[in-house]
This record gives structure tokens, sequence and C-alpha cells, in this order.
């Protein structure tokens, strides 16, 4: 139980502090957009940028986790839209892209790293830092792409692989990971005063996150349904896939075709087993698709990982060190 008090329950706490404060409207309603602007482009560029540099890359780029961890996601994901064919056969590219998304992406950034942080510290960051590599690039370039070329008017791969590429150059979260390793790869050392403000600043990334997403929380009205009832069907679909089966199929990959050391093992069913992240809300407001569905999955996925995420803890942790 020692990973429920001693991680879990601080996390949570401070997820809950947010939540308090979102509700009780001490800090305004402009309050989760701003904190989650500073986490964004300042608390956790630094954390990533620190997390590659420190490290030599080869013990960073886990080819097997990068393997498993993707394989989970996919099939998830695949299975996603197949069950939101099921429920709905008229739902486009887009719309099952988005329930893709909804239902394989892992709030690796603002949840993960602050976890991780919590529970492994600093020398314990590199799954998290390299699975948030995968999700902000990858997976969302893949998606984008996706919902790009089922709309595309004349301009076809070209203009969607363009429009993914200027995204992610102005993708902080990808940008600063990178930078660290180009700055490992050539060996240069790091001033002191640049160390010393990446951990200031990156004492921050933890606790803001963990409230923003409180805040979030407290200011999302919980809408199950459709009226006719497809609407709860898709979001307990998406809630099981999420919180269950991806961390399911993410230790079947581990110890079966992508075998892991225990420590990433572990990291990588626990990254799988985070609840749905804030960026598929980014995506599903900027093409329109699935927006209130999508903001539905992140609070309840993220209100159920509570337990679901605090009993995987009880059975993992604690996991040998990095």
């Amino acid at each position: 139980m020692f990973a429920v008090v001693d991680v879990a329950l601080p996390v949570f706490a401070i997820m809950a502090c947010g939540w308090l404060a979102g509700r009780a409207r001490l800090l305004g309603g402009e309050a989760a957009g701003a904190l989650n602007t500073f986490v964004y482009w300042f608390a956790l560029p630094p954390v990533l940028f620190l997390g590659m540099a420190r490290n030599p890359l080869g013990d960073v780029l886990n080819a097997p986790f990068i393997a498993a961890f993707l394989a989970a996601l996919g099939v998830t994901a695949l299975l996603a839209c197949v069950a939101e064919k099921v429920l709905d056969p008229r739902a486009d590219t887009a719309t099952l892209t988005q329930h893709a998304l909804n239902a394989g992406f892992s709030n690796v950034g603002y949840m993960g790293v602050p976890l991780f942080l919590a529970a492994f510290g600093p020398q314990g960051l590199a799954p998290a830092i390299l699975s948030t590599v995968l999700v902000s690039s990858l997976v969302i370039g893949v998606a984008v792409v996706a919902i790009e070329l089922s709309r595309a008017k004349g301009r076809g791969m070209g203009g969607a692989l363009l429009q993914v590429l200027k995204a992610l150059s102005r993708n902080p979260l990808v940008m600063a990971p990178l930078l660290g390793a180009v700055v490992s790869a050539a060996g240069l050392p790091l001033p002191r005063p640049l160390v010393t403000f990446g951990d200031l600043m990156g004492s921050a990334a933890g606790p803001c996150a963990l409230f923003a997403i409180g805040l979030f929380l407290a200011g999302r009205p919980l809408r199950l349904a459709a009226a006719d009832g497809r609407g709860t069907a898709g979001l307990a679909i998406a809630c099981l896939l999420k919180l269950l089966v991806q961390p399911a199929l993410a230790w079947l990959l581990v110890t079966t075709l992508f075998p892991l050391p225990p420590f990433w093992a572990g990291a990588c069913v626990i990254l799988s087993a985070l609840p749905t992240g804030a960026l598929t809300f980014v995506v599903a407001q900027r093409y329109g698709t699935g927006v209130e569905r999508t903001s539905t999955v992140i609070l309840a996925s993220t209100v159920l990982s509570v337990a679901t995420l605090s009993a995987l803890l009880v059975l993992l942790l604690p996991l040998p060190p990095p």
C-alpha cells in the first residue's frame, strides 16, 4: 500500500487542490488556461531538456520500450475505431481518428512526468520523457495527417505533412527533448547556471501540471450521453480501453514480444495506464470533431484513474531502480 500513500496520494491530492480551487473560484475563470500555458511553455520543457541532455542517448532511446508502448497504443486505437464504427456506421475518418486518440493517448506530459518524479526522482524520468516525445510528435502527427487527408481539398499528403511539421516545430514538448538529445549526442557540457535555471523552473512542472488538471476538471461539466445513448456507450468503451485494455496489452507485450528490464517494463505499463491526455482536446477543437465527447473522456478517465492507477501502482511498485 505504500505506493498509494507515498506516490499516488500526493499526486491526486494536488489535483484535488486544483479542483477545489476551481470550484471555489479562488483563482478566477482564466486561471486554468494561464497555468496550462506556464506549464506548457516554461515548466515542462526544462525537465524534458535536462532529462535528455544529462543522460546518454542509449540509456533513453530504448527500442523495445518504444515498440511495446506504441504497439499497445496502436492496438487500443484500432479497437476504438472498430467499436465506434459498430456504434455509428456513418462515422468518417476524422471522427474515427479522434476517438482513437481519446482511447489511446496517455497523459504522459502533465501526469506521467510528475508521477515519475514523485516515484523515482529525476534519475527515473527517461521512460516518461521518451513517451512524451512519442505521443506529442509521432502520435499527434499521425492523427493530424489522417484528419488533414480526410479533409484535404487539393492539398493532398504534402499539405497535411506541412501542417504537421509546422505544428511540431512550435511544440516545446517536442523541441525541448530533441534539443537535449542533440546536446547529449554531441557530448556538450551543460553550464551550471543553465542547469540551476532548468532545475528551478522544472521543479514547478509537477505540481503546476497536476494543479492545472484539477482546475480543468472543475471547469468541465460531465455530459455522459447523446440522446440516442451512443454517447454513453462510446464514453464507457473509451475509458475501458484507456484504463484497462491498453495497460494489459502493454504488460502482455513487455513479457512476451518485447522483454524489458523490470523498471522499463513497469514504466511501460504505468504510462499506458494513464488517463486520456489534454492534447486530444486541442486536436478536437482545432478540427471541430468530437469536442464534447473528448472533453468528457478526459474528465471521466482522469477521475476513474484515481482507482485504476492506484491499484496498478500497488501491484507494480516498488520497481527496481533504473
